[in-house]
Parts: C-alpha cells; sequence; structure tokens
C-alpha cells in the first residue's frame, strides 16, 4: 500500500460532518443547504440535445488528445474571452473535470527521485490560504511538501505571496494559484501576475491556474476577471512559459455531472501532460466532447447564468451585510463572511452547528478550508456561503441567518 495515502488530511466535507454527527437540525425548518459548492441553476438545452444527438459516440474509444473541433471550439472561447491565440493542436488538452486535472499534473511536474540524491531536501508546493484541498492532496501523494500564502483581509482576501520566505520559493516546483478565488472571491491583478511570473523564472517552478470561477462575476458585461492567459500576453510572454491554466464547465454552464474542462497554455506542458494522461487512461467520452463542444461554442446561456447570480447576490449580500463581515466578491457564487466577536466569541464551527441545529441551515465552517500557516488559520471566524440554490431559497437562508444572529445578541 502506497505510504502516502496516510499523509492525506479529511476532506472539509468529511470534517464537517463529523462535526455535526450529535446535532439534530431544527425539525420545524425544512432544510436549506449553502454548504456544497454545487452549481444548482438548469443544464442548458443545447447541452442535452448534444448528448442525446450523439449516443452514437459510445461505440467508439476517444483520444486522449480529443477531437480537432472540440479543441478548435476552445481555443476560438479563449480567443473570444481573453484575446489569446492559442495552437488547439498543441496549447490545448480537454479534461475530465479540473479537478482530476489539478491532481494529476501535480504528478507530472513535481521530481519524485529527490530521494535519490544525497542532501536533497523534498520539493514544495505552493498553494493560497484558503484552499481547494485537491491542490493539497495532490502535493502530498506526489511526495511534495505543502506551504501555503495566506489571504490578506486588507486586500480583499487575495494570497500574500510577498510573506513566503525566500528559502521557500527555491524549492517550490509547483505553485497552485485560484483566481477568482475559493473561497474568497478574489481575482489576482496583472502587478500580481507580474510577480509571480519573476518568480517563476528565479526559480523554475510551474504555475497552475485554477480559473473555473471565471464567467460569475458582478462587474460589467465588458469586463470580465482577469485570466492567466491574459495576464501574460499583457506582459509580453506569448509562449505562455511554464504556465498551465486550469478551466471547467461546471460553474460556466451548469453541468458538474458531466465532467468536462481543458487545460491551455505552455506547449511543453501540455505535451507532458498528453502524455501521462495516455497511460492514465483521461480521455473524455465522445458524448461529452460534443456536448462540451456545444457548450464552448455559446455564450448567451453564460450570460443568462450570470445575470441570475447577479440578481441573486444583489438580493442576499445587503441583507447580511449589516450583521456579518460581508461584502460582494470579485467573482464566484460565494460569500466569505466573517463571525462579529460577539457571537459565539467569533467560532466558524460553533456559529454553524448553532445555525444547523437552531435553522436547519448547512454553512461550511471557514476554518475547515485552510491550515494553520505562520501561527494563524486564515479562515478561521469565517464561513463560507455557496449562493447555488434558486434565489428564494438563498434568501430564505439569509432570513435564518439573521434570526440567528438576533437570537444570539
Amino acid at each position: 500500500m502506497n505510504p502516502l495515502l496516510g499523509t492525506l488530511h479529511p476532506y472539509p466535507f468529511e470534517r464537517w460532518r463529523l462535526l455535526a454527527r450529535d446535532v439534530v437540525p431544527s425539525p420545524a425548518h425544512r432544510p436549506i443547504s449553502l454548504g456544497l459548492g454545487e452549481p444548482r441553476h438548469a443544464t442548458p438545452q443545447l447541452v442535452k440535445d448534444a448528448i442525446t444527438g450523439h449516443l452514437g459516440g459510445l461505440a467508439v474509444y476517444p483520444s486522449t488528445l480529443g477531437d480537432a473541433r472540440l479543441r478548435e471550439a476552445m481555443a476560438a472561447w479563449v480567443q473570444g474571452r481573453y484575446g489569446v491565440a492559442l495552437d488547439p493542436a498543441t496549447q490545448l488538452l480537454p479534461v475530465i473535470g479540473s479537478r482530476e486535472a489539478l491532481f494529476s499534473f501535480a504528478q507530472v511536474v513535481v521530481d519524485p527521485t529527490w530521494r535519490g540524491r544525497p542532501g536533497a531536501q523534498p520539493p514544495i508546493v505552493l498553494c493560497p490560504n484558503p484552499f481547494y484541498q485537491i491542490y493539497e492532496g495532490a502535493a502530498l501523494l506526489a511526495g511534495a511538501e505543502t506551504a501555503f500564502a495566506n489571504s490578506d483581509p486588507a486586500r480583499n482576501f487575495a494570497a500574500d505571496w510577498s510573506a513566503i520566505a525566500p528559502a521557500t520559493w527555491a524549492r517550490t516546483q509547483l505553485m497552485f494559484v485560484c483566481s477568482p478565488g475559493n473561497p474568497t472571491g478574489a481575482v489576482m491583478p496583472l502587478e500580481e501576475w507580474r510577480t509571480l511570473f519573476e518568480l517563476s523564472d528565479r526559480h523554475g517552478f510551474v504555475i497552475a491556474s485554477d480559473e473555473c470561477y471565471s464567467e460569475i462575476y458582478f462587474g460589467p458585461e465588458g469586463e470580465p476577471p482577469l485570466g492567466a492567459l491574459d495576464a501574460a500576453r499583457q506582459l509580453g510572454r506569448t509562449d505562455f512559459r511554464n504556465l498551465l491554466v486550469f478551466t471547467s464547465l461546471s460553474k460556466r454552464s451548469n453541468v458538474p455531472g458531466l465532467r468536462s474542462g481543458f487545460v491551455a497554455g505552455d506547449a511543453a506542458l501540455v505535451k507532458a501532460f498528453l502524455l501521462y494522461r495516455t497511460y492514465h487512461g483521461s480521455a473524455m467520452s465522445p458524448v461529452v466532447q460534443a456536448a462540451s463542444e456545444a457548450a464552448w461554442r455559446d455564450e448567451a446561456h453564460v450570460r443568462e447564468n450570470r445575470e441570475i447570480y447577479r440578481r441573486k447576490f444583489a438580493q442576499v449580500t445587503p441583507m447580511l451585510a449589516g450583521r456579518l463581515d460581508v461584502r460582494l466578491p470579485d467573482a464566484g457564487f460565494y460569500l466569505w463572511a466573517g463571525i462579529p466577536p460577539h457571537l459565539h466569541g467569533g467560532d466558524d464551527v460553533a456559529f454553524a452547528l448553532g445555525l444547523l441545529a437552531q435553522y436547519n441551515v448547512q454553512v461550511l465552517p471557514g476554518s475547515l478550508l485552510a491550515r494553520e500557516s505562520r501561527g494563524i488559520n486564515p479562515g478561521a471566524g469565517r464561513i463560507r456561503l455557496a449562493l447555488v440554490a434558486e434565489t428564494a431559497e438563498c434568501v430564505e437562508a439569509a432570513e435564518r441567518i439573521l434570526a440567528y444572529i438576533e437570537k444570539l445578541q
């Protein structure tokens, strides 16, 4: 048995289930969950039609590289979204959802041979903090150590990369970036990308940019969040060296069960990842490829989806802002809400357990999404609210949260 399996931490939802196992949710209220970040808006009809119209694809083995038409559709989307021209034959690769790709990419990048070199230290995988736990699991199973850049509340919860020691940068082989961030919703500006690219050039590490929330934002339609490929283009890095971007249809098109996304960037990284995936058996079904092509070629359903989130957040955020430390995020579908010190002493777990017991609303304690780093857990004292349900249900959940706060006063 692989001994590194024992280094994995329980997933946040598993930890929450254990914490809440003895809680009896209020029977006077129907259950509402704001805990799981699973899109629950309607799946576009064009995706369903593409699936039923291409069932013949079940009769053939798929190519790991994917159909040329799908890769051309993905490249066209990148061109339209970011103004970045990619070669669909060498700079793009379809993946079975960004989660699987983020995990397996670490196995490609991290050098496992360090153990055979006298005096060698294990490589480091650098993560934001709080973070998507797949980053950590991928690092640990690749035999690396993890290091964390805590979020900075003074900068809208952006990761504080400046706090990372030079010795840590020198050992870093892979860094995960999430922009827009989960759970904070923070979007990295161009100057922050400039700093990371310069560090990557100096130390030779690879940047994996997780951008699965990029199409849910609250600014004007013509001002979407900056992405890593666009930042690289603006900074003259048109070879996208040591950069790979990960994106997905799950949030953009409300198809989490489709398991479809793509990676794009440095052609050398795409080539190495393709080799790994050929052995890994990570080819996308032709049926899913057809549905994915239809989704990537259509923006109307994405605009409609974004508008639903805009209206929802416009209703719920002001309701909670007077009682919790919360504001509209840059992007994404989470509210990252701070618990005032006079409520359970600001304890996020205690607040979440009490809310479940008394009002049958599930939220995720922020401390479960982070690790202690430099003496603090940057998720402590906050809760993550996933506003993925219909607007009326989210508003009802907010009303119950307010009622719970009022009871605690």
